[in-house]
């Protein structure tokens, strides 16, 4: 805690009735102690050296001596009464649990929660005005959790990636969060420079966190999910704290109009390039909307039977080594090299809605693009879903800030 213990005065010999009453008096401890945790507690008063009695100081937490079945998600309390409080511990194992002690020394309040199946060690030294001294012990267990009672959480961005400006925050939990209000007042997002953004479920296992606009180019952020013990709802709890920094790159943003057939590509707000491309031909039209980059590929499969045309339909296809491929949709678009159709680059609709180029140019865009990158698409009636990828830039904030829990 960072408090030091204060030196224990030499103890004086006293008459057996004074110190039972002493004992009594202070440091009364309630529940039965649990023999079986192998606890050694115990409670002791050791007055100052003076004429002055010792001060009547006491220690209470809200947790018992010997207690089992403590809730994960007890915060440990220890208050002083008629004294300070000068130094509290706890223990779990190895792990010492952070705590921040008030200003007057009247309490001491974990920051954290308590891990499951957990026998834990308290230790607080209080001294009162006269000088006296109070010391307390008590060891606790808490309740068992099994891996069904507990919701593990994976971040995205990974710690340390660096991405584009359209990256939004991903955080998915293995088994379903119904106390998102609870889960949500511990997930933070901390950028600098600051912007502001909000939290948006799009499930009870997937929550989304964007800024108002794309992310400014150069911004360092982190993601602080602290959910370790929160409870989730219907008895699951969080099972783990996570943080992951991350950072945003140059701003890369590929505008694609589907009627002229170009792309142009903006980098830090400059124009460096127009790409001659081919999109969705009737049938298979490209959504229009804001799509963002989620991964890339240096060769890629394709196969039709992943967006349901089978071998016997004229339409079917099976690519083994599409080059640079980069993927905007879950359903299956990409922006990809297309050298079967470089003659209809810059003129006509060819592809199953995918957005083809030659392989030079898909090789230049490769090169430049990471996850994160924003690709606006315009020109066609079919718009871009909003789950169907990362597709948070499909609603205006105002709009997507509703989908926060709180």
């Amino acid at each position: 805690m960072g408090f030091l213990r204060s030196a224990k005065p030499a103890a004086l010999m006293l008459a057996a009735a004074t110190a039972a009453a002493l004992l009594t008096g202070c440091n009364a401890d309630q529940g039965a102690p649990n023999a079986s945790d192998g606890a050694s507690e115990s409670s002791s008063t050791t007055p100052t050296p003076s004429t002055t009695p010792s001060d009547p100081v006491a220690i209470s937490a809200n947790v018992k001596k010997g207690e089992r079945d403590v809730p994960v998600d007890r915060l440990v309390d220890v208050r002083a009464t008629a004294g300070r409080l000068e130094d509290v511990t706890l223990t779990g194992g190895t792990t010492t649990v952070k705590g921040t002690l008030a200003s007057d020394g009247a309490s001491w309040k974990a920051d954290g929660r308590l891990e499951p199946g957990t026998l834990y060690t308290m230790a607080a030294t209080a001294r009162g005005a006269q000088g006296g001294t109070t010391e307390r012990r008590l060891r606790f267990r808490t309740s068992d959790l099994s891996l069904a009672q507990q919701t593990y959480p994976s971040v995205a961005p990974l710690d340390g990636e660096t991405v584009g400006v359209g990256m939004p925050v991903i955080v998915t939990f293995d088994l379903p969060v119904t106390d998102k209000k609870a889960f949500e007042r511990h997930m933070h997002v901390i950028s600098q420079p600051t912007q502001k953004g909000s939290w948006h479920w799009l499930s009870d296992k997937e929550a989304h966190w964007r800024p108002a606009s794309y992310w400014q180019a150069g911004t360092d952020v982190t993601v602080d999910i602290g959910i370790n013990s929160v409870p989730a709802g219907n008895g699951v709890y969080g099972q783990e704290d996570r943080e992951v920094s991350f950072h945003v790159g140059d701003s890369h943003v590929y505008r694609v109009n589907t009627q002229t057939d170009q792309m142009k590509v903006w980098v830090n707000k400059q124009m460096v390039r127009t790409i001659p491309i081919t999109t969705g031909k009737a049938g298979f039209t490209t959504r229009s909307g804001t799509k963002v980059i989620v991964e890339k590929f240096a060769t890629k499969r394709m196969r039709s039977e992943t967006i349901g045309i089978g071998k016997n339909n004229p339409e079917y296809y099976d690519l083994s080594d599409v080059q640079w491929a980069m993927r905007l949709t879950y359903s299956g678009e990409f922006i990809h090299a297309a050298p079967w159709s470089v003659g209809s680059q810059g003129y006509a609709n060819v592809s199953h809605g995918c957005t083809g180029m030659s392989t030079a140019n898909a090789k230049w865009l490769y090169d430049l693009s990471r996850r994160g990158d924003v690709v606006e698409y315009t020109g066609t009636n079919r718009p871009m879903e909003f789950s169907n990828g990362y597709g948070d830039w499909n609603e205006p904030f105002a709009q997507y800030t509703a989908g926060s829990a709180l």
